[in-house]
């Protein structure tokens, strides 16, 4: 392995900054409550750190509608206090990514104010999709594409003289219209951003939405309106997945690489990329374009041994191939907790959905690889299903009406200390987290994770620092091993074997002795059900 690549086998935890830490008593988490959580960050092991968005924003989508991409939002800091996050992180040894959003901006971006003030056909338009609408006066919107939020993926603008005018793409909300990446002045634009941040001494960025940016020039109908409608899957070839999107990655890949060549520090770039299958997901990956790429399929896979060894080794063929490394993940801040997802949640750390998500965590640390951890993942924490429909704030229920996939019940504020809301995330007596936390978090608060040496925070714990200590874990290589139907095992390295039980009933463990590390009491020479370990083969 080549040293000087830290991220080919880094752990990330992902960091929802407005979720984290309060240090101001608003009840939303700051950059400076980011600042004070990284000793908190350090003990645990993890390499790096993943910034949600923090730019000014009227928080549409908590973020993800930039208003504008070199700043910071009052709300979470200011570039002082960012400086000061950076320094620090630095000084602990943390890399520091951020969150960038290349498909879409806020409407509140003073570039799409223009464009609303401006004429059709106007160079101001042209940095978004504008289109006149079909039908008698233009009424109805110029194709059938679907938002990924839910609802049609167009609006109409009033024209600056009060009649009714053109409509603009937004494969979102409303609130975030898309940008035509193949207006030069975009990508020129991205370069700025990109430059800025490097130079106030970022490690690399997330990229959100990597498949998508470009849109088929004619934006003609979509083959499959009805596939199309539904929402938060990338299924419309003609919106996602665009071949010029690859020509984006080689440049971004090159501003990187020039920055690397001035002091030698590797700077990351990793993409959320929804595509179909490994192979299209590996081209995002090769030599001259992202470093990494999200794989997904680990996060969607049932609990079930075939399936988790099928998407594996999918991963490992197409993607590894590419001599990239698998990004593996199994929760962010869009997905159901993998407690709950998995199982039913318990308080206290116990049920089925625990004791797999445990399991789970064992057995993504023992990939090759890098590995991605969402905040309150290493608490254990299940989701937050119960939530009133009066404090929801995802723009999915806005749009839909529907409780189904929202995502504020994974982002919930963290619970550190007391018994409590607001559990140490915030302080002053009338403080309250902006959503709120159930009583049950106090639980799962870390000052008690650390003090329990049986908590999913101390396992997470042990498995980093092995893993950071073991050469046969990290990058490299796996090899499978025999096992009974309902098990998973491989060989990683020189002698560490990884085993996985995904049954109820317990099994011979494939390795005589006791375990180096498992999720769960696993006596000597037994895998119980729904229990991972590692082990130590000597030959």
């Amino acid at each position: 392995m080549n040293r000087h690549q830290w991220w080919r086998d880094a752990v990330i935890y992902q960091v929802y900054v407005r979720s984290f830490l309060d240090s101001t008593g608003d009840g939303i988490g700051d950059l400076a409550g980011v600042r004070a959580g990284l000793p908190y960050l350090r003990k645990l092991g993890v390499d790096g750190i993943w910034l949600s968005p923090f730019y000014p924003s009227p928080q549409h989508d908590h973020g993800y509608d930039v208003a504008d991409y070199r700043d910071v939002d009052p709300v979470f800091g200011d570039l002082a206090e960012f400086d000061l996050l950076v320094s620090a992180a630095r000084r602990l040894g943390i890399k520091v990514l951020l969150d960038i959003v290349p498909n879409h901006c806020s409407s509140e971006h003073p570039w799409f104010r223009e464009a609303l003030a401006a004429a059709p056909g106007s160079p101001e338009r042209a940095r978004f999709h504008f289109a006149d609408g079909r039908g008698p006066d233009g009424a109805e919107p110029p194709n059938n594409w679907h938002a990924m939020f839910g609802g049609p993926a167009w609006s109409r603008v009033t024209e600056p003289d009060g009649r009714p005018g053109q409509w603009y793409l937004h494969m979102f909300t409303p609130e975030q219209p898309d940008w035509n990446w193949r207006e030069p002045e975009v990508a020129a634009d991205f370069d700025r951003t990109l430059r800025f941040w490097l130079d106030r001494g970022v490690d690399g960025f997330r990229i959100d939405v990597a498949a998508g940016l470009f849109k088929h020039p004619e934006l003609p109908d979509s083959p499959d309106p009805e596939a199309d409608a539904r929402t938060r899957d990338s299924v419309n070839p003609l919106a996602w997945n665009q071949p010029e999107v690859h020509d984006v990655w080689r440049h971004w890949r090159a501003v990187c690489e020039e920055y690397t060549a001035r002091d030698g520090r590797e700077r990351l770039l990793v993409g959320e990329v929804s595509v179909p299958t490994a192979r299209e997901h590996a081209r995002y990956v090769r030599a001259d374009e992202l470093h990494q790429a999200f794989f997904f399929d680990l996060l969607g896979a049932p609990w079930d041994a075939d399936a988790f060894r099928k998407v594996i080794s999918e991963a490992m063929e197409d993607i590894a191939g590419t001599g990239s490394t698998v990004t593996w993940v199994l929760n962010n801040h869009d997905q159901v907790r993998t407690v709950t997802r998995y199982g039913e949640p318990a308080p206290g750390g116990s049920g089925l959905g625990a004791a797999r998500a445990r399991a789970a965590a064992l057995l993504m640390l023992a990939l090759p690889g890098a590995a991605y951890i969402y905040q309150g993942e290493e608490l254990g924490l299940p989701e937050v299903v119960d939530l009133p429909d009066e404090v929801l704030t995802d723009p999915i229920f806005r749009r839909t009406g529907s409780r189904a996939r929202i995502r504020d019940g994974c982002r919930v504020p963290l619970p550190w200390s007391g018994q409590a809301s607001p559990f140490g995330f915030t302080t002053g007596a009338l403080a309250k987290p902006w959503l709120p936390q159930p009583e049950y978090f106090a639980e799962y608060a870390t000052h008690r994770a650390l003090a329990d040496t049986r908590s999913s925070w101390h396992l997470y714990r042990d498995g980093l620092h092995l893993r950071a200590a073991l050469d046969q874990l990290g990058d490299g290589t796996l090899h499978w091993l025999d096992t009974q139907p309902g098990v998973l095992a491989f060989a990683r390295g020189d002698g560490l074997v990884c085993a996985v039980n995904f049954t109820a009933a317990p099994v011979p463990a494939p390795v005589a002795g006791t375990p180096l590390l498992a999720s769960g009491p696993c006596p000597t020479g037994v895998l119980p059900g729904s229990t991972a370990a590692w082990w130590i083969d000597a030959p």
